[in-house]
């Protein structure tokens, strides 16, 4: 019987995958308004793009290796390589062109 190997963040970054990442907080009233928008960036994107979400509170080693001062903060990486980074709430369609233009 073969147990699954719990992926870790470095696994998920270094895929070779496009990996959008959200670091987020619970509390973050911001935060919340980006679930439907990375819910409707991920069908607009499909498998060409990993979308994971971070929490802050409870993953505080990878938040500070990339040194998250605020929440939202959204980063994609490539090959393990951060592409593009920046805090705040935006939109579906404009994270699809930023992606598009990394892929």
């Amino acid at each position: 019987m073969e147990t699954e190997k719990k992926e870790t963040f470095n696994d998920i970054i270094n895929s070779g995958q496009t990996v959008l990442v959200d670091f987020f907080a619970e509390w973050c009233g911001p935060c919340k308004m980006m679930q439907p928008i990375l819910k409707e960036l991920s069908g607009m994107v499909a498998e060409d793009v990993r979308i994971i979400k971070i929490d802050v509170d409870r993953n505080p080693m990878v938040s500070s290796a990339f040194q998250i001062r605020g929440v939202p903060t959204l980063m994609i990486f490539k090959n393990g390589q951060v592409k593009w980074r920046q805090s705040g709430v935006l939109r579906a369609p404009e994270l699809k062109r930023i992606l598009e233009g990394i892929a």
